[in-house]
């Protein structure tokens, strides 16, 4: 016998305990927006290079030689990657945080840094990279 009575209510599918899918009440949440662009080249390259050096403090790695083995490149490439360890840390963090690339090239290429982390004066460093990162990132 049907009394025309009529309950609705939104259900979506989620994972429940072990990954098995479920029906749960109300709307399914929103999926974030995608990121738009890239991670800029050398904020990925001086994440690497903070990574690798913990590997080496805390002895998983005995030294720059295993880290390119590992890494399957020349111990040459570890060093210029290492050497980013070199900048001020408010550089480094600059360089972690730099904004994404939408469109065209990273405005601050890796090369740009080499130099610049051969500097042992950090207030000088700073003063360079205050320069670079105006003249780069204003075009």
């Amino acid at each position: 016998m049907h009394d025309g009575l009529t309950v609705e209510f939104d259900v979506h599918l989620g994972h429940g305990p072990a990954g098995r899918r479920e029906l749960r009440p109300g709307n399914a949440p929103t999926e974030p927006d995608p990121p738009v662009g890239s991670v800029p080249r050398v904020a990925r390259l001086m994440a690497l290079a903070i990574r690798c050096e913990e590997l080496i403090r805390r002895g998983e790695v005995a030294d720059y030689a295993d880290l390119a083995r590992l890494g399957h490149v020349t111990r040459a490439r570890i060093t210029q990657i290492m050497n980013l360890l070199n900048l001020a840390p408010d550089i480094q963090e600059e360089i972690l945080f730099l904004p994404s690339t939408t469109k065209g090239c990273d405005r601050i290429a890796e090369r740009h840094l080499r130099r610049l982390s051969g500097v042992i004066d950090w207030t000088e460093q700073r003063r360079r990279w205050r320069s670079l990162r105006d003249d780069r990132m204003a075009g």
